[in-house]
């Protein structure tokens, strides 16, 4: 059962944050130019924390990404805005382990259970993409799994240009 306590070591150190699948899937493939990566949520598989708030991500991400001090505020906004940093930053993990970068990123499809959190999401996403935008899809869902405190759910595309990438032994890219 997934519990909320202080954050784990691997929710705090953002180079621990590559996605990891939650079943037996891949967290990303590649095929040709492109990379497909599976939809991420805000839980950290291997210490099976869900993130719920401010409390379960860096201080310095909470801080950035709108923490007030505020205790009736931060309740209400904590959440969606501590899931999107989290899914956002696992993404930027996992294009970086797979030899891209954010700019990269062409296409995200999200998912929330309640679209009244674009906003608040966007405000973050907007911290991620500083140059051009990727395309975006948007979807409302009845609910995700593996609980109902999951709020968004993000999928990511990643177009490779092989005049800026290269292949290296060991399947590692190298930009040139």
């Amino acid at each position: 059962m997934a519990r909320s306590i202080a954050p784990s070591s691997s929710l705090t150190d953002p180079s621990a944050l590559q996605a990891a699948p939650l079943a037996r899937y891949s967290a990303y493939r590649q095929a040709g130019d492109f990379i497909f990566l599976s939809g991420i949520i805000a839980v950290d598989p291997k210490a099976q924390l869900i993130v719920k708030g401010f409390a379960d991500i860096p201080a310095q991400a909470a801080q950035r990404i709108g923490q007030t001090g505020e205790f009736s505020s931060d309740m209400k906004i904590g959440p969606i805005l501590a899931q999107s940093w989290f899914v956002l930053n696992q993404i930027e993990q996992t294009v970086k382990h797979a030899g891209a970068q954010m700019s990269d990123v062409v296409k995200l499809v999200q998912y929330f259970k309640n679209l009244d959190h674009f906003p608040l999401y966007s405000h973050v996403r907007n911290l991620f993409f500083t140059g051009a935008l990727p395309t975006s899809t948007v979807v409302e869902v009845s609910g995700m799994l593996p609980t109902s405190e999951i709020l968004i759910e993000v999928e990511a595309t990643v177009y490779l240009d092989p005049k800026r990438v290269q292949l290296v032994p060991k399947s590692k890219k190298v930009r040139s």
